[in-house]
């Protein structure tokens, strides 16, 4: 069943004309029925059960379900499952997708449901899949925001499939390395596939060891951006560009960085929302049938409930009464206007302002949480990183001093832009252009209120993750995250920020219990862009300092 057999071609569906994904469903519906009615005809004159599995039928019959779901396009998604239906006629058990929806996190119900998007919305989810040939769950949960949504997918586009430094099956592989830093086998799984596509060789994911020499170079640099960008030197990246045969030119490298960092920060939001495994992938569909009750033991044993257990109420396991959660905005929306009229009334001196981010910056190193919940599960994917055991290290633990990272003295807008802009071109706009529509995104509401300037709010998250990274504004007063940001909202920045994989539902539930979903996936926007260029402005400052 396999496309280098010539058998099934998919590539087809992701054309924008009609008729030349009609053409391509019919060579795939005949190419799956016949191999679907040798296989009935088989097991019946041998007496055996039917097994879809055999002969690579069931990663098609996984596709086909994938694609009557969420394919964008309903002619395909109509004739996926007429094939589907026309191979359970044969008495093949075909499969059913496990969980519900994209998110683990957001009710199915309130997420865009693919069919009943508005035209926008259906623009962005056909380009979406004409160029990544699905309509995967990162997107379903980003277009609750489209101008971000465009933004990233853009980018995301450039960086794997436009004219770049990096081969194609490089680029994959970074983003598996990437991934795999974080344990997310979401990611690892998508450009596994991918990797594959594009002609990477099957041996390479074996194990890093198995990669060539110079990918395997890149192994310090990935685990140090991942885990403690400011320990970056300009000697590591020396140690990169001069290693003979095996080194990597100054553009090959920017691609690298903005690859690893890209799906180093991606791997944050999938955890921070709860994305669930794609439908034709690992974990995402059964060939077992749905029990009585809707599911069978095997779902629970996998961590997959019942819809109504899962999403009983919008604070899950967190009973709260509506009259507390009102409360909990209305003092959050009156400390944003306290702190805007001290603004106006004095301004605290350099020495204060220096203080108060030493003192956040030392108490960031104390959030933690008190959950010993199991993160989401995931399958192995430790063989694509080396040194398992580097992660996340407060700035001060264990006496180690990290100097303060001053954005008057190297920032994105004077410095990084224009290096990754001369050295990758046109990747320094769009990444500007990412940067300043998370951070600058806004509909001026607050939960149930309307028309709030919610500035401030927004600068507080963003200052707070470069103060976790050391990265200082001499213009920001911190005594403000205190005021705006509880003990609850820390704890989930942290953790999905430094170490996504800990990520838990009941995290995600126990802050802004009263706030829209939107809201909450806007948040895990920031900190995908403030991590990502806090991430950069470390990688870009050794490089500069290399090349100066």
């Amino acid at each position: 069943m396999e496309e280098r057999e010539g058998e099934v071609r998919w590539d087809g569906l992701c054309s924008r004309d009609a008729a030349a994904r009609d053409a391509a469903l019919d060579t795939i519906g005949q190419a799956v029925l016949r191999r679907a009615e040798s296989i009935a005809s088989g097991a019946a004159a041998d007496g055996l059960p039917v097994l879809a599995a055999r002969d690579g039928l069931g990663e098609a019959l996984a596709r086909l379900l994938m694609l009557s779901k969420r394919c964008p396009f309903p002619d395909v998604r109509e004739k996926s499952e007429a094939i589907l239906g026309g191979v359970q006629e044969l008495g093949i058990r075909i499969p059913r997708p496990l969980g519900h929806g994209p998110s683990r996190f957001i009710p199915e119900k309130e997420t865009i449901q693919v069919g009943k998007e508005d035209a926008t919305m259906h623009t962005l989810f056909a380009e979406s899949f004409a160029t990544l040939g699905r309509l995967d769950n990162v997107t379903l949960v980003m277009v609750f925001h489209p101008q971000y949504l465009e933004s990233f997918l853009k980018t995301q586009h450039y960086l794997l499939q436009m004219d770049g430094p990096l081969p194609l099956h490089y680029r994959h592989y970074i983003g598996i390395m990437a991934a795999a830093r974080h344990q997310c086998s979401y990611l690892v799984n998508l450009h596994v596939n991918d990797f594959l596509h594009v002609g990477g060789d099957p041996k390479w994911l074996n194990g890093l060891e198995n990669a060539p020499q110079k990918l395997q170079n890149l192994g310090e640099l990935n685990k140090m951006l991942a885990h403690r960008p400011w320990l970056i030197t300009k000697e590591h990246i020396e140690q990169l560009l001069k290693t003979e045969e095996n080194s990597w030119s100054l553009a090959e490298l920017i691609h690298a960085v903005v690859l690893l960092t890209h799906y180093h920060s991606l791997a944050s939001f999938t955890f921070g929302c709860g994305i669930s495994p794609e439908i034709d992938c690992e974990g995402g569909h059964t060939f077992r049938p749905p029990s009585v009750s809707n599911y069978c033991i095997c779902d629970i044993t996998n961590g997959y409930h019942g819809v109504d257990e899962i999403h009983a109420s919008p604070a899950g396991s967190i009973p709260v009464s509506s009259t507390e959660s009102v409360c909990e905005v209305e003092a959050l929306m009156e400390k944003m206007k306290q702190l805007q009229e001290c603004r106006d009334e004095e301004e605290a001196s350099q020495e204060e302002m220096a203080t108060r981010f030493e003192r956040e910056k030392r108490e960031s190193m104390f959030v933690c949480s008190s959950e010993d919940e199991e993160s989401a599960a995931t399958r192995d994917v430790s063989r694509h990183f080396e040194d398992t055991s580097y992660g996340y290290k407060d700035f001060s633990r264990h006496g180690m001093h990290v100097p303060t990272f001053r954005v008057q003295d190297y920032s994105w807008e004077d410095h990084g832009y224009s290096l990754v802009n001369r050295l990758y071109p046109d990747v320094g706009q769009l990444l500007d252009e990412k940067f300043h529509i998370a951070y600058n995104l806004t509909y001026n509401t607050m939960a149930m209120h309307k028309d709030v300037d919610t500035s401030m709010l927004r600068r507080a998250i963003w200052n707070y993750i470069h103060c976790m990274f050391g990265i200082r504004y001499d213009d920001y007063d911190y005594g403000e995250i205190n005021q705006l940001l509880d003990r609850s909202f820390k704890v989930y920045i942290k953790t999905v920020v430094c170490t996504p994989e800990k990520t838990t539902k009941r995290m995600y539930d126990s802050f802004w219990r009263q706030f829209e979903h939107s809201e909450k996936v806007h948040v895990n926007l920031l900190l995908v862009e403030a991590r990502m260029q806090a991430e950069l402005l470390y990688a870009l400052r050794a490089i500069t300092r290399y090349m100066t």
